[in-house]
Parts: C-alpha cells; sequence; structure tokens
C-alpha cells in the first residue's frame, strides 16, 4: 500500500510540474511576442506593414525605417539632453531619496509619524497640472531651464518608503557602535548606512533613471527648447503621417510607413534602458523584496 501511495504521489507531482512548465511557456510567449513584433515591423519593408504583412521575422529586412528616424532629424542635441537628465537626474535622486529615508527611519526623530503621514498623503492627493505649472514657469522661472528636468523629480514618495523600510531592516547596532565612536549622523549615512543600501539603492535608481529617460510631457509643457529624445520622437510619430498613393510606383520605392516608424522610435527609446537592466537586474530583486520576510 505504501509503494502505491508513493507511487500516485509522485504522479501527481509529474502532472503538476508538466502543468507549470506548459503554464510558464504560454506566459513567455504572451510576453515576448508583442517585443519581437515591434522588433520585426520596425526592420520591414514599409510596403508589407501597410499591407499588414507583419509577424516576428520581417519578410523583407530593411533600415529604411531607422534611416528616417535618424536622417531626418537631428537628435544629437536631444540624446545628449535625455542622457544628461537621465545620469544627473538619477543620481541626485538617489542621494535626496537616501537622506531622506534615513532621517524617516530614525526613531529618536520626533515629527517621524508626522511627516511620513504627510508624503504618503501626496501620493493620494495631488495640487494638481496648473498649481505645478505656475510654480514652476512663474514663481521659480525655471521655463527652458534644465533644472526644471531635475528638481521636480529628485523625491518620489513610494522610493522614500522603499529606502526607509530597508534602513529599518539593518542592525540599530551598528550605527550605536558609531555613535560611540563619535560619528556623527551624517557619516553615519554615509560610512554605514549607504554602503549597506545599495540593493535599494540601485532599484530606486533604475526607477528613477526610466521615468527621466521616458518623460516627454515635461519638455512639451516648460521646455520646448530644450528638447529631450523621447519629445522628438514623439514629434516623429506625429509626422510619420505620410498618405501613400498605391498607384505611384515611385512613391512607393520611398514611402515610409507610420507604423513602421512608430516601431522604430519605440525600439529607439526602449533599448538603452533594456541595456542597462540586466546590469541590476540582481540588485533590483533584491531591492524589490524588502520587507516580504522580517524576523
Amino acid at each position: 500500500m505504501a509503494k502505491v501511495k508513493s507511487h500516485r504521489i509522485k504522479s501527481n507531482d509529474n502532472i503538476l510540474d508538466y502543468i507549470l512548465v506548459v503554464v510558464c511557456l504560454f506566459i513567455m510567449i504572451v510576453t515576448i511576442y508583442p517585443f519581437l513584433n515591434v522588433l520585426a515591423i520596425s526592420f520591414n519593408d514599409p510596403i508589407d506593414t501597410m499591407r499588414n504583412i507583419n509577424f516576428i521575422i520581417p519578410r523583407s529586412f530593411t533600415l529604411s525605417n531607422y534611416i528616417y528616424v535618424f536622417k531626418e532629424n537631428d537628435l544629437m542635441k536631444p540624446i545628449f539632453l535625455s542622457v544628461a537628465r537621465t545620469v544627473i537626474g538619477a543620481g541626485a535622486g538617489v542621494i535626496c531619496t537616501a537622506m531622506l529615508a534615513y532621517v524617516l527611519s530614525r526613531k529618536d526623530f520626533y515629527f517621524n509619524k508626522l511627516f511620513t503621514t504627510l508624503f504618503v498623503i501626496t501620493m493620494y492627493v495631488s495640487g494638481g497640472l496648473i498649481p505645478e505649472y505656475l510654480l514652476l514657469m512663474r514663481d521659480l522661472k525655471m521655463g527652458n531651464n534644465f533644472l526644471v528636468y531635475i528638481i521636480p523629480g529628485l523625491i518620489w514618495v513610494y522610493n522614500v518608503i522603499l529606502v526607509r523600510s530597508f534602513i529599518e531592516g539593518l542592525p540599530i547596532a551598528l550605527q550605536e557602535a558609531a555613535k560611540v565612536d563619535g560619528a556623527n549622523d551624517f557619516t553615519i549615512w554615509l560610512r554605514i548606512v549607504l554602503p549597506l543600501c545599495t540593493p535599494v539603492m540601485a532599484t530606486v535608481a533604475l526607477f528613477q533613471a526610466v521615468g527621466q529617460w521616458n518623460s516627454f510631457m515635461d519638455t512639451y509643457l516648460y521646455a520646448k527648447d530644450l528638447p529631450t529624445l523621447q519629445y522628438v520622437l514623439y514629434e516623429i510619430m506625429e509626422k510619420a503621417t505620410v498618405k501613400i498613393d498605391p498607384h505611384a510606383a515611385e512613391q512607393l520605392k520611398t514611402a515610409v510607413s507610420p507604423m513602421s516608424v512608430r516601431m522604430a522610435v519605440t525600439v529607439v527609446a526602449t533599448v538603452p534602458i533594456i541595456i542597462v537592466y540586466p546590469f541590476l537586474q540582481k540588485y533590483f530583486v533584491g531591492g524589490m523584496t524588502v520587507g516580504a520576510v522580517k524576523d
């Protein structure tokens, strides 16, 4: 009886394993297919795209869509501005977030709960676009100023809570020992807390970098004289609406499909983040699981 029961348990486990494999394969296909489809359309012949002949492999490989994106538009300045705002914005955001999170994690900070509550409220209640516009443009005079890309996005409340939770999980004895040795709060934060927060700092840096890189609405509202790559690509997509006469042979030879251009723009916009992500993946996973297990 025991052998029969053991055999049945193993059989059930094997069936469950097969089911999990099938489910995982299905999820992988559903997840990967859109990316492959976008990539295929971006390299596909515009005429095939117009005729809706698309799959995951281009039938007629061409670089005309990317040539249109790069050759017809001067992207050097927008690329420089996007890289600059991403690097500076993410770096400054990480430092400011870490400082604020350390202060809120201190049990001896009298207004700890009050400030935490006020910060959390801003996640649900916002002043709106008009007050923000008036503050930045009228009061702070930051129109067409590079700082308009940096200062408004320095602090994200979710990131502050994430880092604070991580710091609260660190042994308090480390900070107490440093105080006994005469270290002040800034030294404790810089020399002890910050090096131990590498996983969550990498997570915050990735969040900040993706947010800065993908942002284009702030350019549209506050800094059209400082166009970023995302804003220029958005304008390219809006302009790529040329109507093609299917009976004009010469026009078909030089045709550029709006859909193909949009897919090429999507690839150009996402590739830098895709390249950076693998280097931060292990830290990202560690940072996102903060607070999942408590002693």
